[in-house]
């Protein structure tokens, strides 16, 4: 007799995600269970087609198998898609339906999670501080951090002279105990060794028989072109070490761009503020900028510039990270005031003032302002 489709065993469409496989069979699996219903062969062979269904679908390798052959992907021979072989769905009683909905909450995760194992070192932050210099043209540097790292004595171990672990006496290795009550099979992680499956017989003196040891560690650190700020730079594996052995957590680099005494970033754009004479700003001439790559370039100043003029320079910006592109680079002008004038050098200003006509002339904006002023009061009278 040919197989019910899993995806209409449990109620579901062919796109559902895990939540609601998960939701839909835990409906049924209470509907259907055993332990419900008694002496019914039908609930029971319904509980049977649901399990298989919902242990297949939630294993996304199982799922992407049965997507693309149906139940042929499991055919030849031996045990079912779930494990379950000749014993049947419903073997583990209604302890099993207890595990797979609150297993989560237990720890546990539900039948067959399994021992927690020792615990993976935990994930470090390293915060660094880099000039715009060091933005712009990459940096690479060596950091000293202070970690745990893996015991020297006993090679990680904990055990003394790097006896490997034993089996747990309590849990017999499986890291989590069940007990009864009443209607219930609970499980809890075992105390005596804290969910790891091993305990050490006789632990390393240096560590304690954790396995890591608190050192000072020297790392190379590669800073790319046009890192921003807060930008975070991840070290695989460079983490505290993990328990008797278990794997090392990550570094993580966050970095900060130091004030730059000349220069605003906006990202990967430059700003710089220029102060020009008044006689270049009037005249025109030719002025050398800075620039972050740590050259002087030639930029030509119109005759007549105001300030608060925008001279852009492309391409003498930022770095785009991971790219050969470049930002570009913005000349504000600010004119400067004349000062220490000698009496000579008044004279030839006042001359250059004039009368009024004059100063319409060659200053429109600050008479034109006084003229909407006077625009204004008259306004204001009326």
């Amino acid at each position: 007799m040919a197989k019910q489709d899993y995806y209409g065993s449990l109620g579901v469409a062919r796109d559902a995600d895990a939540a609601e496989l998960k939701k839909a069979y835990r409906k049924l699996a209470m509907q259907y269970h055993p332990d419900r219903n008694p002496d019914d062969a039908e609930a029971e062979k319904n509980f049977k087609v649901v399990s298989e269904a919902y242990e297949v679908l939630k294993d996304p390798d199982k799922r992407a198998a049965y997507d693309r052959f149906g139940h042929a992907a499991f055919e030849g021979g031996g045990p079912g898609p779930g494990g379950f072989g000749g014993g049947g769905a419903g073997a583990g009683g209604f302890a099993d339906i207890f595990e797979e909905m609150f297993g989560d909450f237990m720890g546990g995760g539900g039948r067959g999670g399994g021992r927690a194992g020792a615990g993976r070192g935990a994930d470090l932050r390293y915060n660094m501080e880099i000039t715009l210099e060091d933005a712009y043209n990459g940096l690479k540097t060596e950091i000293r951090v202070p970690t745990a790292v893996s015991c020297e004595s006993c090679d990680g171990s904990g055990g003394e002279g790097g006896a490997a672990p034993v089996a747990c006496g309590t849990c017999g290795g499986a890291g989590r105990v069940r007990s009864q009550s009443g209607f219930f099979t609970v499980e809890r992680t075992c105390p005596n060794c804290q969910g790891t499956g091993q305990t050490i017989k006789d632990p390393c003196k240096t560590c304690q028989g954790t396995g890591r040891q608190q050192k000072e560690k020297t790392l190379s650190v590669n800073i790319p072109q046009g890192v921003e700020e807060g930008t975070r730079i991840r070290l695989s594996g460079e983490g505290e070490a993990g328990m008797r052995g278990a794997p090392a957590g990550d570094l993580y680099i966050f970095l900060s761009i130091r004030p730059h005494r000349f220069f605003r970033r906006d990202g990967t754009d430059i700003h710089v503020r220029v102060p020009v004479a008044m006689t270049t700003a009037a005249l025109g001439g030719q002025i050398e900028v800075p620039t972050v790559e740590g050259k002087l370039v030639r930029v030509t100043i119109p005759e007549g510039t105001p300030t608060g003029h925008q001279l852009r320079l492309r391409g003498k910006g930022m770095p785009v990270l991971r790219s050969v592109s470049r930002g570009d680079m913005f000349v504000q002008i600010f004119v400067e005031t004349p000062v220490n004038l000698t009496k000579k050098q008044k004279e030839i200003l006042e001359d250059f003032a004039g009368d009024g006509k004059s100063a319409k002339k060659h200053s429109p904006e600050s008479t034109g302002f006084l003229d909407k002023v006077k625009e204004l009061w008259e306004d204001l009278r009326d």
